[in-house]
């Protein structure tokens, strides 16, 4: 029965897919209408006074044809196609960057009121080296810059003509690739992925992005040359790995690179989290998959990549943190502090940002426990007024972790939280109102201290701004300038500090 129900599931999915490939097709035989607007008809006009074929070519022919917005167009040349970028440039007024390493140029304008990016490239065959990605470039033909593409999906090209022609140059079949939903190398994935190992990626991103499913041979073909990524440069694995992170359903891709063995390689403190342990009858959940759902819970609520890094690395310390207790089953006791700790380690080595953006994570692992504990207990003001003076502006982004880390498939208990949840944040905003303890500054500083009482920078200047904030926190006195001030006086004459006249 449960096979019955997923075949029924998967038949379900691809009659979608096929559905709405159905439709797009429709719009794809009038592609002519959009390869007919101005600025496309401009690069024509200009190849066809420079002798040259040009066609559109790779991502925008299949976004268009699958109903995506893309603003990038990729021109190829059978000829220079720097040359012919300078001389469109030139009629648009448009903004040009040339690569010529690349043997590329790029044209920026905007298109109903819409920036549009156009890159150009000369046809080219490509042969590569085993050490390197980067490949030796030779002048080529269509066939042979179709030949070197990642994908059947991203081979597609239109010749660009007069009149302007539906025609979709198909070499590889990828139109029926799309209509199935499948990635798939166009020559031996081995020599594709091989050859540039940062494929393995495109494609996991392109799977998740699209929701598609990646060929067998080439899903085997990537198990099998995983160990080629270690030659691509950190900021591009890290690139691809930021859009898988930001697509829509982002567990599809970190799936494939689990199941293909990747993720061993270049993450692995998200790989170690996989597996439950049993002693006895207590045993635990599957934390890597946890992981993924509260990574595609939050996804739907934000656009904020850190904050789906926030949710990607929240359990990151449950691996080493792990312990089994007689009597009380098993426990990650700190694994929310270890875990802020292990932060700065991953961004380093992934290259990410090191100062605000990577602290805002730490803050979000380091706190993501703090409202359920809220939620458990009673929700004192005390502890309310401590959780804004540490998360700060970051009070809902944190509050939006924790709704997405409900996983439960108790459904009352899901609804319980959520419902606790929703009384945690009512109680924020109160306090907040209140007491104004976001982004909280003490009312006396160490400067002022020192000033008061003539003492140079010591000990007793921080126990006196620490007795303040306490009292501010449990509420004891008022968030004000007289109540610190009355409060530090008494305070200071307890240790026989006295104001100087």
């Amino acid at each position: 029965m449960k096979n019955l129900k997923k075949s029924i599931n998967i038949l379900q999915k691809d009659t979608t897919k096929m559905n709405n490939f159905a439709l797009s097709m429709n719009k794809a035989i009038n592609i002519s209408e959009e390869l007919n607007k101005p600025s496309i008809r401009a690069v024509y006009k200009t190849a066809k006074e420079q002798n040259v074929r040009v066609f559109v070519i790779g991502g925008w022919v299949r976004d268009y044809i699958l109903n995506r917005e893309s603003t990038d167009i990729d021109f190829v040349v059978e000829g220079s196609g720097i040359e012919l970028a300078k001389s469109v440039s030139q009629k648009l007024n448009a903004h040009l960057s040339v690569f010529k390493n690349f043997g590329t140029a790029m044209l920026n304008l905007s298109n109903d009121a819409q920036e549009i990016e156009f890159e150009f490239v000369g046809a080219r065959k490509e042969s590569y080296r085993n050490n390197s990605r980067n490949p030796i470039v030779e002048n080529g033909s269509l066939e042979d810059d179709q030949n070197r593409r990642d994908f059947t999906i991203n081979a597609l090209a239109v010749e660009l003509t007069d009149p302007q022609t539906n025609n979709i140059i198909d070499p590889f079949n990828g139109l029926n690739d799309l209509k199935n939903g499948l990635i798939k190398t166009p020559l031996d994935p081995d020599i594709t992925f091989s050859d540039d190992p940062l494929r393995i990626m495109r494609a996991i991103r392109f799977a998740t992005q699209l929701d598609f499913t990646i060929e067998e041979s080439t899903l085997a073909a990537i198990s099998r040359n995983k160990d080629r990524i270690k030659i691509i440069t950190t900021e591009r694995i890290t690139s691809e790995l930021n859009k898988i992170i930001m697509s829509a359903k982002p567990s599809i891709g970190f799936k494939i690179m689990f199941d293909t063995g990747l993720l061993d390689i270049i993450f692995p403190e998200l790989s170690a989290l996989q597996g439950v342990e049993k002693i006895g009858n207590k045993s635990h959940k599957d934390n890597f998959y946890h992981t993924l759902e509260v990574l595609d819970n939050i996804s739907p609520y934000t656009n904020n990549l850190y904050l789906r890094w926030a949710a990607l690395l929240h359990d990151i310390a449950k691996a080493p943190t792990k312990r089994f207790i007689n009597g009380i089953g098993w426990t990650f006791h700190g694994h929310e502090h270890l875990g802020s700790k292990m932060v700065p380690k991953i961004f380093k080595r992934f290259k990410m940002p090191m100062h605000e953006k990577m602290h805002y994570v730490q803050k979000l692992v380091r706190l993501h426990l703090r409202p359920i504990v809220l939620v458990e207990d009673s929700v004192s003001d005390s502890a309310v007024r401590r959780l804004l003076f540490e998360a700060g502006d970051d009070i809902e982004d944190l509050m939006t972790l924790c709704h997405a880390d409900i996983t439960s498939k108790n459904e009352k208990k899901v609804k319980r939280y959520h419902r606790n949840f929703n009384q945690v944040k009512a109680k924020l905003i109160e306090i907040e109102e209140k007491d104004k303890l976001r982004n909280w500054q003490p009312p006396i500083d160490g400067d002022e201290i020192m000033r008061i009482f003539g003492i140079e920078p010591c000990k007793t200047i921080g126990d006196l701004k620490k007795v303040i904030r306490e009292a501010i926190l449990e509420g004891e006195i008022e968030n004000n300038y007289e109540d610190a001030y009355n409060l530090m006086l008494a305070e200071a004459a307890k240790i026989g500090l006295k104001p100087v006249e």
